[in-house]
């Protein structure tokens, strides 16, 4: 059976966590994805993370799955041309070099697409392609705090936190995995390749999307609210006897339903709680009221009846407990793969469930120019003598063995 993308070749040249991120999506649904590192220290996040035996990183094996890794020196011009005739073959370039190095090295968009004018060309950055913030560098943290991201997560009366996943880099893979698709299916409609820009930036707005056009609307600035939503309540943790417990009463229906079963009927009726706006406004005296019952139970006692009734609740896991969870599980969204050298690892597999064409991990993450000699035969049609002659030149680093 096909996988969705087997026939796309990407030609990977981003590195930590955005593009990365993107191209192993990409990866995991059959596109071929040649990951092209520099040779000596290849990408910045082989060192980042637990360490495995050989040498590898949980956080880099896990992240280039189904990937072809080969290395090519940018800084010569064998490995430039090496890179620019692979381009004639390939469907996708992805990219999250700062800006303007790769029109510098004579590898941008216009180059490219001169030479295959159907070549979708994908760059992530952190604040896009144009305005005065475009060469300012930009890792995760910053684009988070830039954003106003960071102000509106953590607990209140704080001057905010940091999502505790790297939350702008995921989010900017999506949408170039997003972007790069649709340009494609542009592709294969005109036969013509474009130029897909992803900004860290815009995509942290489109998830603050809701909050800012409330913002624009009343002009309150949002603050931090630990587990609680402005736009709904009760919609938070609460404390029970034994442990937290997460509450997401999320309409009127819901909240007239809710509160017969913690034994406060008369809640339903109180001017001050039957609607989401009245509540809203009388939100520190609903909260002290339901912590108050809340305490009076354990949660495994107020998630059985929850449950029943079909009350959205959950616990407070940690990442131990989600690796052990029943759904978890039973759903096989932790996978297994043998790494040459760091061994069995274990990873989150894709996410995507599709009936007739899933996504798969299928190979490991490469070490660092391992399949060099494979991608340039692959793409090329290079022979021995071929791929030796530009190894001699200095075109590329030395590659391990297949």
């Amino acid at each position: 059976m096909k996988t969705p993308l087997e026939d796309i070749k990407v030609l990977d040249l981003s590195h930590a966590l955005a593009g990365p991120f993107c191209s192993t999506m990409l990866a995991d649904y059959g596109a071929r994805v040649y990951k092209i590192e520099p040779p000596g220290s290849g990408d910045i996040s082989r060192a980042w993370g637990s360490p495995m035996p050989g040498g590898e990183t949980a956080y880099f094996t896990s992240l280039h799955r189904n990937k072809l890794g080969l290395t090519l020196d940018f800084k010569h011009p064998a490995g430039r041309e090496t890179f620019l005739s692979m381009v004639e073959k390939c469907d996708v370039v992805l990219e999250n070099y700062r800006l303007g190095v790769l029109e510098r090295l004579g590898l941008g968009y216009e180059v490219a697409r001169k030479r295959n004018p159907g070549i979708v060309y994908c760059s992530i950055s952190g604040f896009g392609q144009d305005g005065p913030y475009r060469e300012r560098a930009a890792l995760d943290l910053i684009v988070q705090a830039e954003s106003g991201m960071i102000s509106v997560t953590g607990e209140p009366g704080t001057s905010g936190a940091r999502c505790g996943t790297s939350v702008a880099d995921l989010t900017a893979g999506m949408n170039a995995t997003i972007g790069i698709l649709m340009a494609l299916k542009v592709k294969a409609q005109t036969g013509q390749g474009q130029y897909v820009d992803v900004s860290m930036l815009e995509g942290q707005l489109a998830l603050l999307g809701t909050m800012l056009a409330s913002h624009l609307a009343d002009g309150v600035v949002p603050e931090p609210m630990g587990t609680a939503y402005k736009a709904l309540l009760p919609y938070q943790t609460f404390k029970t006897r034994t442990r937290d417990l997460a509450l997401a009463v999320g309409s009127d229906k819901l909240w007239r339903a809710f509160c017969p079963l913690i034994g406060k009927p008369d809640m339903t009726a109180d001017a001050r709680f039957a609607t989401n706006r009245a509540r809203d406004l009388n939100r520190e005296a609903l909260v002290a009221e339901l912590q108050a019952v809340f305490l009076t139970r354990s949660y495994e006692e107020w998630q059985a009846l929850f449950v029943e009734h079909g009350i959205p609740v959950g616990a407070i896991n940690d990442l131990a407990e989600v690796v052990r969870h029943p759904q978890v599980t039973a759903r096989g969204a932790i996978v297994e793969m043998n790494h040459p050298t760091a061994g069995t690892t274990r990873m989150v597999g894709p996410p995507i469930r599709m009936s007739a064409t899933p996504g798969s991990v299928r190979t490991p993450a490469p070490t660092l120019g391992q399949h060099t000699e494979v991608a340039l035969q692959e793409v090329l049609g290079l022979g021995a003598a071929e791929i030796a002659a530009l190894r001699a030149a200095g075109a590329m680093g030395p590659s391990t063995p297949d």
